[in-house]
């Protein structure tokens, strides 16, 4: 690392691991094999404005904790909950008597399931519960199990406490599903769902080839104007979007997970030059492709 970057970083020792920061952005570490941390706490605490790219789940079991989201301010009570999506910037206080959980974990092992876009809204704005005694109940449960899972750390403890968290979002998805149904059916009206869901499958599937709107468009059947227009309304991004946070995402596996170059990386997610991916991978993750495979890789320790 650079001079420069070096200064520009801040590391704060937790029990369980450092906290990393440059400027407001904070990069999440996690135990080894794992993609997701708790912490409880019973310390007054204060905590200045930052983001990262984890979802933040605030569980307070006595008192509250403020928290302030770009702006508005939440008074997070014992029986509450507050999700905050990644990227939202954020800050909080407890103060004496207070005691709370909080959970970080990386979204992208749930976000990107297939029925998930269904729930997008849920998965995108903060979500604070309160005034809903039954939503409440049952995600705080589900998230004691997490509490739980996490202190056992049991043998693949990580996946178990993704399977909770899978049930979590499923759950207010339950919750919240008059709404979205309602919204859905709009939006059915106007495209074929079925059809553009396999268009997205077929990205899935083909996204390391030099695959082109033109490509995409010529498999549904749609012209490529057509299908520009009820992809994005469909999936809320434009299909360049899509296709390159598709490349990306699959590149930061291998980043974490490989001792692969980084060009034959960036080669193998489809990407025609290593100039073009270090810059795409920045847009996305706000950071290098090196950088990233220092922070969180599995080789790089």
């Amino acid at each position: 690392m650079e001079n420069s970057e070096q200064a520009a970083m801040s590391r704060s020792r937790f029990p369980d691991g450092f906290r990393i920061l440059r400027g407001a952005q904070e990069y999440v570490t996690y135990i080894d094999h794992s993609s997701l941390r708790v912490w409880y706490s019973e310390t007054p605490w204060q905590y200045e404005k930052h983001f990262h790219s984890a979802v933040e789940i605030i569980m307070p079991i006595r008192g509250e904790v403020i928290y302030t989201v770009s702006d508005f301010c939440y008074h997070v009570q014992a029986d509450e909950v507050l999700i905050i999506p990644p990227n939202w910037e954020h800050s909080l206080t407890m103060n004496e008597g207070s005691a709370r959980y909080l959970l970080l974990f990386e979204p992208d092992n749930i976000f990107t399931m297939r029925d998930m876009q269904l729930i997008d809204e849920l998965l995108r704005i903060p979500l604070y519960l309160t005034d809903q005694p039954e939503a409440q109940e049952s995600i705080r449960a589900l998230l004691m199990q997490i509490v739980n899972c996490y202190e056992k750390k049991e043998f693949l403890w990580n996946s178990i406490c993704y399977s909770y968290l899978l049930q979590l979002y499923a759950r207010l998805g339950q919750l919240n599903m008059a709404r979205e149904l309602r919204r859905y059916d709009m939006r059915s009206k106007k495209t074929d769902p079925e059809i553009m869901d396999s268009a997205r499958l077929y990205i899935d599937q083909n996204y390391m080839k030099d695959i082109t709107l033109d490509d995409v468009s010529a498999f549904t059947g749609f012209s490529k104007c057509y299908f520009s227009r009820i992809f994005k309304q469909q999936f809320g991004v434009p299909f360049s979007d899509y296709l390159r946070t598709k490349r990306v995402n699959m590149a930061s596996e291998l980043l974490i997970h490989s001792r692969r170059f980084i060009q034959d990386i960036a080669e193998s997610v489809g990407f025609s030059s290593i100039a073009t991916f270090n810059r795409v991978f920045r847009t996305v993750k706000n950071c290098t492709p090196s950088r990233y495979r220092e922070i969180y890789g599995d080789y790089s320790k």
